[in-house]
């Protein structure tokens, strides 16, 4: 999904279908009309995306491979794309905490998100984006005064099934520019709650509601009472998913604490409960009969099935096949047990794994020091979907780029090439100086469009355009990201 209200601007004409609706002449505005709020914590937050971080998006949506064509004046750095989306006015009046999940396009980019709050009386509010949890996929920002919004109570109350909510967002009003939004309101039930591991508070629930679409991803619960309960952040047919307002409290103070970003913590597994697997999947992951029974007989703990090559499990020996049982000291019955306690941890902590081996006759105690993944889309088995899992990817050298066809390349002024739309800052690409918006002609002396071998080089040499500079980056290449 690109967008979770409005799409404005002119992006491109891509190899693979991409959204491309018209650009008008000047960036059109939007406004919020004039209408008393229902909810006063319940704000509108505008978000600009610009050219680069847009590629990033149809890349990592898979729409596009390369970008064919796109209109004269179109800009790398111009605004492209205007997100309009619902944000939650914390107690202080101050801070807001809203899922913007296109934000995460901007990592690795030296600008902040552009965003602008809309208070619930129609004022734009200046606000400063602070970070992301990515625990949560919350966005914090923060107001340049304090008290700007009456804030409404934010309820750590129970939330019961079968309770009745109201879910608020933006809706579109006409389709006449320039683009008019506001806050809009649909009715639905508590179907399931979910309780957390450490019996204190709500982890989930859901809500039912009819109409309910992509778009309200991002939406207010508020119960009848009028306090805010939760945020919508996941969505399954017509059942939404609700971050409760306990743990959206947590993610606001975690971010507030750093003034920056905050990443989860990162074990590098892929695992299943125990109690979800088959005898025969046991038995296919080395453990022998006997000792398969007696797990199968009291099923607890996480199977895992994967590790990730250089991550914190495979730097503290974890295999596939091994049961994680408990994390420091707490059981672990369910993948929900397992992911609540890591996140709990927070990064690059230490936690004490218990963990059963299919060679070994006893339970062992682990320790691990956990890593730390900002990108909450980050999955160590993901690659982009036009790339092979058996050759070379600059994917896995932490560097993200969109091919470029000679005319789109003429028209920005540079080369045909490799338009670099992210690198992640934890690579040797990033510490070595390439950026975003570079474009990479050559590798190690071969047209990109050349550069194919089966085996990975020791080191990569970029020539590379930057605002129609040549220049050459040299980049030592990083094994564990294979």
């Amino acid at each position: 999904m690109l967008g979770s209200a409005l799409l404005c601007g002119s992006v491109v004409n891509a190899q693979t279908p991409a959204p491309s609706p018209k650009r008008p002449a000047s960036a059109p505005k939007t406004t919020i009309p004039d209408k008393p709020p229902a909810a006063p914590q319940v704000v509108t937050i505008i978000h600009r995306l610009n050219g680069l971080k847009m590629f990033r998006l149809l890349l990592r949506s898979e729409q596009a491979q390369s970008i064919a064509a796109i209109e004269s004046a179109f800009n790398l750095r111009d605004d492209v794309h205007t997100n309009v989306i619902a944000g939650l006015a914390m107690d202080d009046g101050q801070t807001i905490a809203a899922w913007l999940p296109e934000a995460e396009a901007e990592f690795g980019l030296f600008d902040a998100p552009d965003v602008t709050v809309v208070s619930p009386d129609a004022k734009r509010l200046a606000a400063k984006y602070i970070g992301l949890d990515a625990v949560t996929g919350l966005s914090i920002l923060k107001l340049a005064t304090r008290n700007e919004i009456p804030a409404g109570v934010i309820a750590d109350e129970p939330v019961n099934t079968g309770e009745t909510v109201l879910l608020f967002a933006p809706e579109p009003v006409g389709k006449s520019r320039p683009v008019l939004a506001r806050i809009g309101a649909i009715e639905g039930r508590v179907q399931d709650v979910l309780q957390a591991p450490s019996g204190g508070g709500i982890a989930r629930f859901k809500v039912s509601a009819p109409k309910l679409s992509q778009a309200n991803i991002g939406a207010v619960a508020v119960n009848q009472a009028g306090e805010t309960i939760g945020i919508i952040d996941g969505l399954e047919g017509s059942e939404a998913s609700i971050l409760p307002a306990a743990l959206i409290k947590r993610a606001a103070q975690r971010v507030l604490e750093r003034q920056a970003s905050v990443p989860r913590p990162w074990l590098g597994v892929q695992g299943e409960a125990v109690a979800q697997l088959k005898f025969d999947q046991i038995l296919h992951l080395g453990w022998e009969m006997k000792r398969a029974e007696a797990l199968a007989g009291k099923p607890r703990g996480i199977m895992l099935t994967s590790i990730a090559p250089g991550s914190p499990a495979a730097m503290a020996a974890l295999r596939a096949g091994d049961v994680i049982l408990k994390i420091d000291d707490k059981d672990i019955q369910s993948a929900d047990d397992f992911t609540w306690w890591l996140d709990q941890a927070g990064p690059s902590s230490s936690v004490e794994f218990t963990v059963a081996r299919p060679d070994r006759p006893v339970e062992e105690a682990l320790n691990v020091k956990l890593s730390a993944m900002l990108d909450r889309s980050f999955n160590f088995k993901w690659r982009p979907r036009f790339s092979s899992p058996n050759r070379f990817s600059l994917f896995d050298q932490g560097i993200e780029t969109i091919a470029l066809k000679p005319l789109v390349a003429s028209q920005l002024g540079i080369t045909a090439g490799l338009l670099v739309v992210y690198v992640d800052p934890l690579t040797a690409a990033f510490k070595a100086g390439l950026e975003p918006g570079d474009v990479i002609q050559s590798i190690n002396g071969k047209p990109v469009s050349m550069f194919k071998p089966t085996m990975q080089p020791a080191s990569f040499t970029f020539e590379i355009f930057r605002k129609k500079e040549k220049r050459v980056v040299t980049v030592a290449a990083n094994p564990d990201r294979r």
